[in-house]
């Protein structure tokens, strides 16, 4: 039975994927989503108490992938560090890795796609991190510059 009034109604009442706040705002601004999730506060201040600075390079991967990682002892941090980790990697390939940049699927986080269209998940990687210490931040930065 074909009713023209019905089918209208039930592909209203279909939601299709809707895009996040954060994929709208890098969609209109990427620079600045990109400042936002650079910032990282807690990763940074945590670095900082150590003597390492995050200076969105390479090398200071390195340098996070040495921390003695103290943030394990507080389970309400971790996941906090892990986060921030991930997203401290993402910013260090976005501004290091030519044709690097964030996206955002409307059902999950921020990734970065490198220009291969490979999609690195950064906070994933970061977690991880935080949990295990593996992958190492550097690691995941060495595989990505090579594609």
């Amino acid at each position: 039975m074909n009713i023209p009034f019905l089918d209208n109604w039930l592909k209203r009442r279909e939601p299709g994927p809707v895009p996040s706040p954060l994929a709208e705002a890098l969609d209109r601004d990427p620079e600045g989503v990109g400042e936002l999730l650079a910032e990282c506060e807690l990763l940074r201040a945590r670095a900082d108490r150590s003597g390492v600075a995050l200076d969105d390079t390479p090398r200071s991967l390195q340098e996070l992938d040495q921390l003695p990682p103290r943030w394990r002892d507080d389970p309400e941090e971790l996941p906090w560090v892990g986060n921030d980790a991930g997203l401290y990697l993402g910013t260090v390939i976005v501004r290091n890795v030519p044709g690097a940049r964030w996206h955002v699927w409307p059902d999950s986080g921020p990734v970065v796609r490198l220009a291969s269209g490979r999609e690195i998940q950064v906070v994933e990687a970061g977690l991880d991190w935080a949990m295990t210490g593996s992958p190492e931040l550097s690691q995941v930065y060495a595989e990505a510059s090579e594609h």
